[in-house]
């Protein structure tokens, strides 16, 4: 069982950088001038699109939290409405966060509206996915040894990793948006440094596999 799980995970990871890879090249054969340099802020819509689609895509069919209880029609929509408000509140944090550390608070709100749209799609849209609108579950994972999967494992690493990455793409270039190369260039440096830091689960997932 747990080989199958940590083979799943793999692939859930693989898949999930092979959808940004796709959010990179699939939009220049149907937007004109396209490029993830000057048409950044397209890019990250249709990455955060990518991103959220492949998550629940995979989520549905990996189900990694089987549960045995039937629930109504009723529940899984009162549990998707909260999930949407959970990520919207999750944007607009992340947005009043990237205002306090330096970014404009009324000029260009969309270039840093969309950073922490992008952001909250490598956070909480997996934790949604994973643990659904339960606050208590969240913390669980989030403290010290409270995981007791290898699925809430993978999510705290990743997680934390995306906040990582975020520190890393913002630390060499301010959140002023001065310039337009800027823009740009931090977002993929951050995208570079979540590709990166994401594969470190991989690699030790494939250890396991290997033994």
């Amino acid at each position: 069982m747990k080989n199958t799980d940590i083979k799943r995970l793999l692939y859930t990871h693989l898949l999930c950088i092979f959808s940004i890879i796709l959010s990179i090249f699939i939009p220049s054969f149907f937007l004109e001038n396209f490029s993830v340099l000057e048409t950044h802020l397209t890019w990250l819509c249709i990455c955060s699109v990518f991103v959220t689609a492949f998550n629940l895509v995979l989520y549905l069919v990996v189900k990694p939290n089987t549960s045995t209880k039937r629930s109504s029609l009723s529940y899984k929509v009162t549990r998707f409405l909260k999930c949407g408000i959970y990520f919207l509140m999750s944007c607009f944090l992340f947005h009043i966060i990237f205002v306090l550390y330096g970014a404009p608070l009324i000029e260009l709100v969309l270039e840093t509206f969309s950073f922490a749209v992008f952001l909250s799609t490598f956070t909480t849209v997996p934790c949604l996915c994973l643990l659904g609108p339960n606050i208590k579950a969240w913390l669980r994972v989030f403290s010290r040894n409270g995981v007791t999967s290898i699925w809430e494992n993978s999510l705290q690493i990743t997680t934390i990793s995306s906040f990582v990455g975020t520190w890393l793409g913002a630390f060499p270039i301010p959140l002023d948006w001065e310039r337009p190369w800027q823009v740009g260039m931090a977002h993929l440096l951050y995208a570079w440094s979540d590709l990166w830091l994401c594969g470190w689960p991989c690699y030790f997932t494939t250890l396991d596999i290997l033994e």
